[in-house]
């Protein structure tokens, strides 16, 4: 008779196993290094598992990011994840795609030469802006030590309705930030509001073109109006840039004839973000100076790295170039045309949610989409039973992610629901939020009793 031995499992025997039987997928570590390795199949499977409790992004109408591109972006992304967009001498056509990128955002733009612009790629708004704020501040030193006159203490003007970003700029680069409060029912900053503000250790005011609070666009044309004459009653110069973050790949398409760029001249830098509005995948952006006089050449590094010279004068060193490749991609692959009839699409469902909302008497619309495609809405002040915050967690329930805050300081009374329309939120996605949120007004409206009222954020920083 046969004598059977038991033998010890293999790495194979284990693959045989199902997968949810395995000894990785009982026990997982959380905070310390397993004591062993586990199969590639078991690994992917816990995260994949743990990354499908986020939100559907698809759903999430709180974010600018960008969360859907077409089959063959995904290809592109996948076989061009492993390039680093620092090394451009053993990537040089990535880093030629980056000029190319930068030449054509410059073109559109209108830089006053865009052949020969200047700018780089980033990994988003942020770092663009911390670049450009540099700049900004390099520059009016500059300025002041050549005329003698003390750098101590450098401002810098602006909305109080700007993101978060400028608040770090100016703590990490020690300038003072002035914030021009709102007032009434306007949202961002005003020309008319501004000159209290600026005096001669201005290095520069900050223009927003779509305020992550309602989707406004500032009067960039009237602000830099404003700064001329100021120059005129003072002798001081003040530079304007533009935070374009979102408005930067929407107005030259759907708002053609809105002077806010390069064709302002004091307008001297200008950056967006490529995963917003640009319609790529997180994270890059761009910023872009209108010439190399508004970029101090002390800060653009010569580097000899992975065997060449390389300029630079990024703050990040290696990241990914998968996401610059993806925006020269939708470049090649919508054109001027293709971009207009995306974003005003995503322009029109805006419209579209607005108007139903206005519709709605629990509701008061407070941005309609007209500008960036963003819809912003309060509760009706008739409403007592329920706030904007229950509407958000009663729309969480079908799956749909819309974030309730407050206005900034002096309009912090207001608090709001936004919706940002995307790409990708079709006309029949919107259908169905819309269907989703009568429902969830109804079921609040038929509530005995207000909801318990519990403490809210003060405010919405995305």
């Amino acid at each position: 008779m046969g004598v059977w031995r038991k033998r010890e499992s293999t790495a194979e025997d284990l693959n045989l196993l199902p997968r949810f039987t395995r000894a990785g997928m009982v026990e997982v570590p959380r905070h310390r290094l397993p004591d062993h390795e586990m199969l590639p199949q078991t690994a992917y499977q816990i995260v994949l598992d743990e990354v499908m409790l986020d939100g559907n992004a698809r759903f999430n109408l709180a974010t600018f990011v960008t969360t859907w591109m077409d089959e063959e972006a995904d290809r592109l992304y996948a076989a061009t994840f492993d390039k680093n967009m620092i090394d451009k001498d053993e990537y040089p056509q990535t880093a030629e795609i980056e000029s190319r990128c930068v030449r054509m955002l410059a073109d559109l733009w209108h830089a006053p030469k865009a052949s020969e612009s200047v700018g780089t790629s980033t990994t988003g708004s942020s770092e663009g802006c911390m670049l450009a704020g540099l700049a900004l501040k390099r520059r009016w030193q500059q300025a002041r030590r050549e005329a003698g006159k003390p750098t101590d203490r450098p401002n810098i003007v602006m909305g109080a309705n700007v993101q978060v970003v400028w608040e770090k700029f100016a703590n990490y680069w020690e300038v003072e930030p002035r914030y021009v409060p709102l007032e009434g029912n306007v949202f961002h900053l005003t020309a008319d509001r501004l000159l209290d503000h600026v005096d001669e250790n201005t290095i520069g005011v900050v223009a927003v073109l779509g305020s992550t609070m309602d989707g406004s666009y500032e009067p960039v044309q009237e602000i830099c109006a404003a700064l001329d004459e100021f120059e005129t009653t003072s002798g001081i110069s003040v530079p304007v840039h533009v935070d374009a973050a979102s408005g930067g790949f929407v107005a030259p398409f759907v708002q053609p004839d809105l002077v806010w760029d390069f064709r302002l001249p004091r307008v001297v830098s200008i950056q967006a973000s490529g995963h917003k509005f640009g319609l790529v995948y997180p994270g890059v952006g761009w910023v872009l100076w209108r010439d190399t006089v508004h970029l101090p050449e002390d800060l653009v590094f010569h580097v000899n790295y992975l065997g060449g010279d390389m300029p630079t004068f990024a703050l990040n060193f290696s990241r990914p170039g998968a996401q610059v490749v993806l925006q020269y991609f939708q470049f090649l692959r919508l054109g001027r045309e293709g971009f207009r009839l995306v974003q005003q699409t995503c322009q029109d469902v805006a419209v579209h949610v607005a108007q139903d909302l206005e519709a709605m008497p629990e509701f008061d619309v407070v941005s309609d989409g007209r500008e960036l495609p963003v819809v912003t809405f309060s509760v009706s002040d008739a409403v007592t039973k329920f706030d904007v915050y229950d509407v958000s967690r009663k729309l969480r329930e079908r799956g749909w992610l819309v974030p309730a805050y407050t206005m900034p300081p002096k309009r912090d009374d207001l608090a709001v629901l936004r919706v940002v329309v995307r790409n990708g939120f079709s006309h029949d996605m919107a259908e169905l939020f819309l269907r989703d949120l009568h429902e969830a007004v109804d079921w609040l409206d038929n509530l005995a009793g207000p909801m318990p009222r519990e403490e809210q954020p003060s405010s919405f920083h995305h």
